[in-house]
């Protein structure tokens, strides 16, 4: 198993949990902390924490300290595995919708 699989394999698993899916969305928009990221949901802070931890590790998000904080924000590139994984499925079905359009061009 090559590197990427291993990185790839690991943003599957900590993306099987939607907790962790919604956290992910809710980082998209800006870097929180644990306490702003559990006030958003029904579950305590050591849950968020260890959510944020399993993200991490999966190489998902970083986390920086701002003060007394650590914000956690995104990392676009650990998505890269996930994004080329899935992208092998792509090219074939965009390849027949290019000759459905063309061909519906030439009527």
């Amino acid at each position: 198993m090559s590197m990427m699989d291993v990185v790839t394999e690991a943003a599957f698993h900590a993306l099987a949990e939607p907790h962790r899916r919604d956290i992910l969305r809710l980082l998209r928009d800006r870097p929180q902390s644990v306490s702003e990221i559990a006030g958003q949901f029904d579950i305590t802070q050591q849950a968020v924490s260890l959510h944020l931890k399993v993200l991490r590790e999966a190489g998902l998000v970083a986390v920086r300290p701002q003060g007394r904080h650590r914000l956690y924000a995104v990392r676009p590139e650990g998505l890269a595995g996930l994004r080329d994984f899935l992208a092998e499925f792509w090219p074939d079905s965009l390849q027949r919708l290019k000759r459905v359009v063309e061909a519906d061009d030439g009527r």
